[in-house]
């Protein structure tokens, strides 16, 4: 069975998103760059799966040593995971792929930015204790 796991970074009030990219995305900090240095390094040869805007945001260089893999809403999470048996899967994405996946993501990685700004999709601590009798079909 696939390790399944999730890794994000969200803001001070929990900010995810705002216009379908990150809300501090471009932003030169120390935190800033060292998040997405450090996701590359955790991601490095096992499986992202996510949806088409964040598979979108993912840099050709990433390709090279993970495997990404992009899932859509009509495929059930099961059926998707059991395509990475034996592997650690990084689900990444938003609340939508969040809400579908949280029952079987064990293990959250999750770090908070200093940002305190505008944002549009925010992180829903439910997810952290979701279980597969609560998935949604």
């Amino acid at each position: 069975m696939a390790d399944i796991r999730a890794i994000c970074a969200i803001g001070l009030s929990g900010q995810l998103g705002l216009n379908g990219r990150l809300p501090w995305e471009g932003n030169k900090g120390r935190e800033y760059v060292a998040d997405v240095a450090r996701f590359f390094e955790v991601t490095r040869g096992h499986v992202i799966i996510a949806g088409p805007a964040t598979i979108a945001s993912i840099p050709a260089f990433a390709y090279e040593d993970r495997t990404i893999c992009e899932i859509r809403s009509n495929q059930h999470p099961e059926e998707v995971l059991a395509w990475f048996p034996d592997r650690v899967v990084f689900v990444g994405g938003g609340p939508p792929v969040w809400e579908a996946y949280a029952p079987y993501i064990r293990h959250w990685d999750i770090t908070r930015l200093p940002y305190d700004g505008e944002a549009d999709r925010w992180f829903d601590p439910s997810w952290l204790t979701a279980s597969p009798k609560t998935a949604k079909p």
